[in-house]
């Protein structure tokens, strides 16, 4: 079954490009051109990625994030016209999961598209052991992505159930955000270690009664973060 990509540009000529390198590689492509557009696509529709970019009409990027962010947890790829560190880290409070400056190089796109879906495909059917993680109130399903706690699902984001799966199915191993870097988002991520900050504050809004004194994932000052046990 074939990959389907929402692209979302108000530039026609980026959106074609895109489209036709993706097309290429088997994947089926919707586009939209405004933030309204994206987000009627976005509702109507089952996408295994979006690509997003921030400067749109009617709702910028940042917008239509955060309010897909309401109703699915779809990998979303923001594009940046600025090589400006908020603009990254904004993207990344509102639920994207990575993000690519312009100009880019089309390979890049499509190298980032792919690792992203392979992290968030189907895990091996044979991970028998690997496909529930229980810790106190708190179920993982690894093999549907699913988070429950206190019989109430959780929506986190691709990259937010990438790290919690990492941390729990590796109960008080400490992990360096360098690590963490390295392993969720791959060697090749040109982002630094605060994209692994602002991703485990909001894994912590999500999933701790109060974040600031954690249950689950624990902060190893100066070192790193860790699932306590």
């Amino acid at each position: 079954m074939s990959r389907r990509v929402l692209v979302v540009d108000d530039e026609k000529l980026i959106v074609k490009g895109i489209r036709f390198s993706l097309e290429q590689d088997g994947m089926k492509v919707d586009c939209a051109y405004d933030g309204e557009e994206a987000l009627k696509l976005a509702k109507e529709n089952a996408y295994d990625l979006i690509l997003l970019d921030i400067m749109l009409p009617k709702n910028d990027g940042f917008e239509v994030c955060q309010q897909i962010r309401e109703f699915s947890d779809v990998p979303i790829v923001m594009l940046t016209a600025r090589n400006d560190d908020m603009d990254k880290i904004l993207g990344l409070e509102y639920g994207a999961d990575d993000y690519i400056t312009k100009p880019f190089n089309i390979l890049e796109v499509k190298a980032r598209i792919k690792a992203i879906m392979r992290r968030t495909g189907k895990r091996d059917q044979n991970q028998v052991n690997d496909k529930m993680i229980i810790k106190g109130s708190m179920r993982i399903d690894c093999e549907s992505r699913r988070v429950v706690i206190d019989d109430k699902e959780v929506n986190l984001t691709a990259k937010e159930f990438d790290l919690l799966e990492l941390l729990a199915m590796n109960p008080n191993k400490v992990y360096s955000r360098e690590n963490l870097l390295n392993i969720v988002w791959g060697y090749e991520y040109p982002g630094d270690a605060r994209t692994v900050d602002v991703h485990i504050r909001r894994l912590r809004e999500k999933v701790e009664t109060n974040p600031s004194d954690p249950k689950y994932v624990y902060t190893k000052w100066g070192v790193g973060y860790y699932f306590r046990g």
